[in-house]
């Protein structure tokens, strides 16, 4: 099932990062990257046209208080949301406390391990602190870069389904898992 997330008030840190809650003086550094083109197709949506609509969904980020901004040097790079997961494509989650990640970062920053970084804090912390069973995350079979990020974190396969996006075109999606149990394994042996 889906757990209950709400990220107000939180800030978690790691080496070169810090991820928190959106505010309404990241709108121009949410719109840099969100219209750069190749940045959102990767998670199925369309490069934003304009300031109003990056405004438009910068609204729903802080309202719905589960996407993090990712900050580097004082200037939101990126976004990881806490999204729920489809329940009727995973019924077998059904007794799991569970949610999806989804993340988008910056052109200008892809390839410098910027994303596993923020993910791992943010899989640490909805584990340890929050209390989930399981986490989900896909990613598109084109899209290899999301792919590497979520093995570099732990996930392992578990279904492909077809995702309809928000331009509309159907993905052959990958979902993986990370389960509680084994991220404890994985830390165990990275100690």
């Amino acid at each position: 099932m889906n757990a209950d997330i709400n990220i107000e008030g939180i800030e978690l840190h790691t080496e070169r990062l810090i991820l928190r809650p959106w505010k309404q003086s990241d709108l121009n550094d949410f719109y840099a990257y969100a219209s750069m083109d190749g940045v959102g197709q990767m998670a199925g949506w369309a490069p934003h046209k304009d300031l109003a609509e990056s405004q438009q969904i910068l609204d729903l980020f802080i309202q719905e208080k589960k996407t993090f901004a990712i900050e580097k040097d004082h200037k939101c790079i990126g976004s990881i949301g806490i999204e729920k997961y489809n329940e009727q494509d995973l019924p077998d989650l059904a007794d799991q406390k569970a949610r999806e990640l989804g993340f988008v970062l910056s052109k200008t920053y892809w390839g410098q391990g910027i994303m596993p970084e923020a993910v791992k804090e943010v899989i640490r912390w909805l584990f340890e602190e929050k209390g989930l069973d399981c986490l989900t995350c896909s990613y598109f079979k084109w899209n290899h870069q999301s792919e590497s990020v979520q093995r570099k974190c732990g996930f392992a396969p578990y279904r492909t389904v077809q995702h309809k996006t928000k331009m509309n075109t159907i993905e052959e999606t990958e979902t993986n898992l990370l389960t509680k149990t084994d991220w404890l394994k994985q830390a165990e042996l990275h100690k």
